[in-house]
């Protein structure tokens, strides 16, 4: 689902100058595709006020000063230049053209100056590179396309990236994943700005849903090998999917595929490129989260229904995967939950911190799993020493050498198998180089 961020400031920020809310600037690069960079266009720059959508002033604006070519060769001419974006009230990014070259100084400082002046900066797809080099999303939370969320966490570590959301709204700096979440992205502008009809009314004229649900985790796993439906690991892994809810750990899948554990977990990584104990206590992560987000069951039973021998080990892994406890991400995601119009954000940061008092254990206390239960091993919650990732940023996905076999690993993507091959909906993996914050 698409989220908003628990940590969005609640005042609206003051425009200064000439800006104006109704008017939007669309920041275009030579080299971008042609699709996302349309999409902004076709949503604020029509005239559809007959059909109930209120209108915005749309002003295109060329970010250098070299001809726009775009995908297929398509040479464009932009009407304004980085000067009008004084006048904009928002300025889009809908792509940059490559995520290994660096953006134009002068764009940068156009945009920092936009937002300092009180803009909303939204970047589609890899917009949030521009977003990012310019320094607009330092400390946040923010999304790309799934393909280039590696790339944009280890390049902007202090960058918060969520791969799962199809779009990220932190007030007055919003970023979307690939394409077609362009337009969710640009949808939820417009209810924002002018509510749940308005974007329904835009919606229908675009022929597209007024709100998709879930995620990018859907198309992840596409990445993974194809062929791997047909190996006999992919009966494992079903297994262990449609018993999640039953305590066991990485030997007893071993066991199932007949193969000594070190066999196991080279077999397991070739395929997946997880560990096999990371991805296990991910998938029940996931599990927690889908029971929390739809079901009304205690923390308690969370935990057991997820294969967790007690809530503390939930309580432990929840937060190291997601940054948050289990009650504040319940409460966070219930409160962004669309109530048929723009919802009032009750998911305060004051909130949320005292839900995570309440939470969690004390963290001088050191978590360690009873015997026999192999599969939560937790480390110090807030203790030194605890989940680094690259240049020693505190991300829960970094690269590391073989674990040892008692600890969880943090090594790369721990998603799912392909869909194919264990038969249920994929979960949401994580990737290198996240820093750990609330996401709810």
């Amino acid at each position: 689902m698409s989220q908003d961020s628990t940590t969005v400031p609640e005042t609206s920020r003051k425009l200064s100058g000439r800006r104006r809310r109704e008017i939007v600037a669309v920041l275009l690069f030579s080299g971008g595709p042609i699709f996302e960079s349309s999409i902004p266009l076709s949503v604020f720059g029509i005239d559809r006020q007959d059909a109930g959508v209120p209108r915005y002033r749309l002003l295109v604006c060329a970010g250098e000063d070299v001809p726009l070519r775009t995908t297929g060769g398509l040479e464009l001419t932009a009407p304004y230049g980085l000067e009008a974006l004084s006048r904009a009230g928002t300025v889009v990014v809908p792509a940059w053209r490559s995520i290994t070259q660096p953006p134009p100084a002068a764009a940068l400082d156009a945009l920092r100056r936009a937002h300092e002046e009180g803009a909303r900066i939204v970047g589609l797809c890899t917009g949030a590179f521009v977003l990012a080099a310019a320094g607009l999303l330092d400390g946040r939370p923010a999304t790309t396309h799934w393909m280039y969320a590696p790339t944009l966490a280890k390049r902007y570590p202090s960058v918060h990236v969520d791969p799962r959301e199809l779009f990220v709204d932190d007030g007055d700096v919003l970023t979307s994943a690939g394409t077609a979440a362009g337009i969710d992205l640009c949808l939820h502008i417009v209810r924002t700005d002018h509510g749940a009809d308005a974007a329904g009314a835009l919606a229908r004229r675009l022929v597209v849903p007024p709100r998709r649900s879930g995620g990018q985790e859907r198309y992840l796993d596409r990445s993974l090998p194809e062929e791997i439906g047909a190996d006999p690991l992919a009966e494992v892994v079903a297994w262990a999917l449609e018993h999640l809810h039953e305590q066991f750990d990485v030997e007893a899948l071993a066991a199932r595929a007949y193969m000594s554990r070190r066999t196991f977990d080279r077999r397991f990584r070739s395929l997946t490129g997880s560990a096999p104990l990371q991805w296990l206590i991910t998938q029940r992560v996931l599990q927690a989260q889908r029971l929390l987000e739809t079901s009304d069951y205690s923390v308690d039973e969370v935990a057991g229904r997820c294969g967790f021998r007690s809530p503390v080990a939930l309580r432990g892994h929840f937060r190291r995967q997601l940054g948050s406890s289990p009650a504040a991400y319940r409460a966070a995601y219930r409160a962004r939950r669309p109530q048929g119009g723009p919802a009032e954000r009750t998911d305060r940061p004051d909130r949320l911190e005292r839900l995570e008092r309440a939470d969690r254990p004390d963290r001088a206390e050191v978590i360690e799993p009873r015997s026999g239960d192999h599969s939560l091993p937790l480390r110090r919650q807030g203790a030194p020493g605890g989940p680094t990732g690259h240049s020693g940023h505190p991300p829960h996905h970094h690269h590391a050498p073989h674990p040892d076999p008692g600890k969880p690993e943090s090594d790369a993507y721990a998603p799912r198998l392909p869909e194919q091959a264990v038969g249920r909906a994929p979960g949401r993996p994580s990737l290198p180089g996240q820093r750990e914050r609330p996401v709810g």
